[in-house]
């Protein structure tokens, strides 16, 4: 088994940052609009069949509120 190279791991690690494409700041900006705006859409529908549901569950058990 090869030992542990701290330096060179500090340098394989170096390397590879340095290869990654970062986002520019209206990137970001424009993707997490997009992740709260599907958050929202995605809730909103989750509520309204949900509350389907359970129309339907009360209406076929007859309790509830």
């Amino acid at each position: 088994m090869a030992r542990f190279d701290p330096v060179l791991f500090v340098r394989q690690v170096r390397q590879e940052v340095s290869k990654v494409t970062w986002p520019t700041r209206k990137e970001t900006l424009v993707t997490t609009g997009m992740v709260f705006a599907f958050v929202t859409i995605a809730a909103t529908f989750f509520t309204v069949v949900d509350s389907i549901i359970g129309v339907g569950v009360r209406a076929i058990f007859g309790f509830g509120r």
